[in-house]
């Protein structure tokens, strides 16, 4: 027994590692291209922070180090769509899925050893985003805060004005780039302030940096200067200024080129800087020390806003007096402020209305700081199911990728390449968009992170399932199907006469099935009233069988067959005048009680489904009349056959 089961494994076992192999080395290829292509999306949108800076090539390579550590749970999803869709398009092109399935061996075993290695990278991307990521994501934040302060390297345009180095704005209409000569320089100097400006015009100059790179040094020649000495009198007229003209002037500009790293602790509050274990940690700090602020705001609200005076302290005092005395039976606050004089009045109302202001911008800075804390908790709780949901996505994707390829049937880097796209894309705007929605506390958080997963893996299962009974999914015949008859649309007969005919039809016999099938119409149509509106108790909660209608489908569609081997071309083209009959529409919405008695009781559906019911039976009423004006045609015209005889 040992010994058989061992000899049916060996086939299941070669046939896991043709299918891992075909799998794993499209996946690392595909790897490397899903991170080149993320990479270059992240850094388009800091190219100008990296251009123009003369960083060496060891700080570039750790930037690059440390953005493809933060991209890789990025880049993992979208290599395994495409790695799965291509493989398993690639198996149901050249027919070998389709053998697979012939031994024996369902989809979901095939997809089994795949499915674990799956799950073990699903596991990395986890492990990735809680140990590796964070702190990528701090030496990145470091590096690109740096390269922001860094000035730029001095690569002065011809024919606009330069403003790369502090105070200074520098115009060259001619840059000689061999020698580096500078013609017809003119420079605005504005260290000293607005009000006193250095200007410079010279005929040629040059311009270099200092071996420390903290200076540079700017050679002019043949120039003059000007210089406003106008400080203090705005509204003088004549405002004075001094003048200089020089052979060759030399001037050293403070220019600060180094490359110097921030302090890496400054980042590490982000979110994104951050393992699990902080994350969860950092969280309920957030939580209680937030919730003690607004205890405190609440308190202080309590004793200070809510209860404003609206008269003065002294005023007050004196109304309890007039209280005590029995002048007054109790303190009226519109009394008190009545008997104030007219400077008084103006004088609490306008000590109101600051204190009013007063406090409204003391809530609205409180409002502030506490929506910036719930802010700041909610980041830290979506980061957390982020690392959730981004492992899991591979696994999601799998099931999308996997199943979609065994259906299309495609493989190469084609038609699998615009779905991955499309579907990656799909998953991108739904998971960034109901995050910035958990984000802004519009969605709870939890919904917010795993909107996309919820959506995606019941669509996944459905490729499965589907890819597992050789389902049809891309059928477009069967959802034009669907879609005309929803929409009531129904096919035409297209009968044409045939190119091989043994025996003509008997066309006496089938001149009285016409007359049958004539007098059955007029007689349903006798009995039954077609325009009469549909009973809403009768159509959804009691199910018709309209037999009659079958059996009058069943003998018009056995007169045309019989009729369609006929040799006469008139008679052939009449015979599309047949309309073909829909059975149930006119009864029903649907053959299935449950679901009938649901579409009654769901109101709006119902009134919906009355109407369309309604339809159908008037459509039905022009079919069958139809009928009797066709079966009349085609019965003088067998008769005329039948008698050998020729009608014009």
């Amino acid at each position: 027994m040992f010994f058989r089961d061992d000899i049916l494994m060996k086939p299941i076992k070669k046939l896991d590692i043709f299918v891992f192999r075909n799998f794993i080395t499209l996946f690392i290829g595909t790897f490397f291209i899903c991170q080149f292509i993320v990479m270059m999306q992240f850094l388009w949108k800091f190219v100008d922070d990296l251009v123009g800076k003369g960083l060496p090539m060891s700080v570039l390579s750790k930037f690059f180090l440390y953005a493809g550590e933060t991209l890789i749970s990025l880049a993992l999803p979208l290599a395994i769509l495409l790695a799965s869709l291509i493989s398993f398009g690639n198996l149901g092109e050249r027919f070998e899925l389709l053998s697979i399935k012939a031994a024996g061996i369902s989809l979901y075993r095939t997809l089994a050893p795949i499915a674990i290695f799956i799950l073990l990278m699903s596991g990395v991307s986890f492990y990735i985003q809680d140990q590796v990521a964070p702190q990528a994501q701090k030496n990145l934040m470091q590096m690109l805060f740096s390269m922001r302060q860094k000035s730029p390297e001095l690569d002065i345009p011809e024919g606009v004005f330069y403003d790369g180095i502090q105070d200074l704005n520098l115009y060259v209409q001619k840059k000689d780039k061999e020698t580096g000569m500078l013609y017809n320089v003119m420079i605005y100097n504005l260290r000293d302030g607005a009000d006193k400006v250095h200007i410079l015009l010279a005929d040629s100059g040059k311009m270099e940096t200092t071996a420390d790179k903290g200076h540079l040094l700017l050679d002019l020649y043949s120039g003059e200067q000007f210089e406003n000495l106008n400080t203090q009198a705005l509204q003088t007229k004549n405002i004075p200024y001094r003048r200089e003209t020089f052979v060759y002037k030399q001037f050293i500009i403070e220019f600060d080129n180094s490359f110097n790293l921030t302090d890496a602790d400054l980042y590490s509050s982000a979110a994104t800087t951050k393992n699990m274990e902080e994350l969860r940690a950092d969280a309920d700090s957030l939580q209680q020390f937030y919730d003690s602020i607004g205890r405190f705001y609440y308190n202080d609200m309590n004793a200070h806003v809510l209860n404003l005076p609206v008269v003065p302290e002294e005023e007050l005092k004196r109304a309890e007096a007039e209280v005590k005395s029995g002048q007054l039976a109790e303190i009226n606050l519109d009394t008190v402020f009545n008997k104030m004089s007219k400077d008084q009045q103006s004088a609490v109302i306008r000590n109101a209305s600051q204190e009013v202001a007063r406090h409204q911008m003391d809530v609205s800075f409180k409002s502030l700081s506490m929506k910036q804390g719930d802010e700041l908790i909610r980041r830290h709780e979506i980061q957390v199911h982020t690392m959730i949901t981004m492992a899991l996505a591979c696994l999601v994707f799998f099931f999308i990728g996997a199943p979609l390829g065994a259906i299309i049937r495609k493989g190469g880097l084609g038609l699998p390449v615009v779905i991955s796209v499309v579907i990656f894309i799909i998953y991108y705007i739904i998971n960034k968009g109901s995050s910035n929605l958990a984000r802004q506390g519009t969605l709870p958080v939890w919904l917010g992170t795993w909107f996309s997963t919820i959506v995606l893996a019941p669509v996944g299962a459905f490729f499965t399932i589907k890819a597992n009974n050789d389902s049809v999914v891309f059928n477009a015949d069967a959802y034009r199907e669907f879609f005309r008859r929803i929409l009531g649309i129904r096919s035409h007969r297209y009968i044409v006469k045939k190119e091989v005919i043994i025996d003509d039809p008997n066309y006496s016999a089938m001149a009285n099935r016409l007359q049958a099938l004539s007098a059955d119409c007029e007689d349903y149509l006798q009995h039954n009233n077609l325009k009469r509106f549909p009973n809403y108790i009768r159509l959804f909660f009691k199910i018709d069988q309209d037999e009659r209608i079958e059996s009058i489908s069943e003998q018009m569609e056995y007169v045309v067959e019989v009729l369609s081997n006929s040799k006469d071309r008139q008679l052939i083209r009449d015979l599309n005048r047949f309309p073909v009959l829909d059975l149930h529409s006119h009864t029903c919405p649907f053959k299935n009680k449950r679901l009938n008695m649901a579409a009654g009781i769901i109101f709006p559906v119902g009134v919906f489904l009355v109407f369309r019911v309604a339809r159908f039976r008037i459509r039905l009423l022009r079919d069958l009349r139809n009928i009797v004006r066709t079966c009349s045609v085609q019965k003088e015209r067998c008769l005329a056959l039948a008698a050998g005889k020729k009608m014009v």
